[in-house]
């Protein structure tokens, strides 16, 4: 775990071993089995959270029941309802393990602590969060200009093993389609 950590970060600042033990030491570690909730609606995201392994999806349910998935997180990704994390409100999605996952997660207070004895894991996670913002707007792009079919090609092309981990259903509503539509988009692209 502590190597899953040290490489991540080490994409986007220098860390000593020493730094990484630091990390390591308030962090804490969570197993989830499937269908298991590391966040559920109406409670306040308290950490931030490193997926070791596993995958996880972002849910809300709309006022008709429904279940719109907005976002999805794979191995080697940091997740955290970012609204419910920095002003401590109630969170308006879940999140839940769709497969058996293993986090780290460090709570905001130990984050802080974390900020000044290695201040340079600030500017990490600054640029951890605008690389978050920028795929934001690069999927809300692809949403507005692009077609079904052509969302449905782009999820394919940026994480190939996705179609194979997750459900069709949820991979539909994550593109905002029915799931009839994306069995005739993959019937076609076989």
């Amino acid at each position: 775990m502590k190597e899953s950590l040290k490489n991540y970060f080490n994409k986007y600042i220098n860390l000593s071993d020493e730094e990484i033990e630091i990390i390591y030491q308030n962090t804490d570690v969570t197993k989830l089995n499937k269908k298991e909730f590391l966040l559920k609606e109406g409670k306040i995201c308290e950490s931030k959270y490193f997926l070791i392994e596993g995958l996880v999806r972002f849910f809300e349910i709309d006022n008709n029941g429904n279940e719109n998935i907005n976002q999805f997180g794979i191995e080697n990704w940091w997740i955290t309802d970012l609204d419910s994390f920095i002003n401590e409100t109630p969170s308006r999605q879940s999140v839940q393990a769709l497969e058996k996952t293993i986090v780290l997660q460090i709570s905001k207070s130990n984050l802080e602590k974390l900020y000044i004895s290695i201040p340079k894991l600030e500017r990490a996670f600054r640029i951890i969060t605008e690389n978050m913002l920028i795929a934001i707007q690069r999927k809300d792009e692809v949403y507005m200009k692009k077609t079904s079919k052509d969302r449905y090609y782009n999820l394919v092309e940026k994480i190939p093993d996705f179609t194979q981990r997750v459900p069709q259903y949820m991979i539909a509503s994550y593109l905002n389609i029915t799931p009839e539509y994306l069995s005739e988009i993959r019937k076609k692209s076989n």
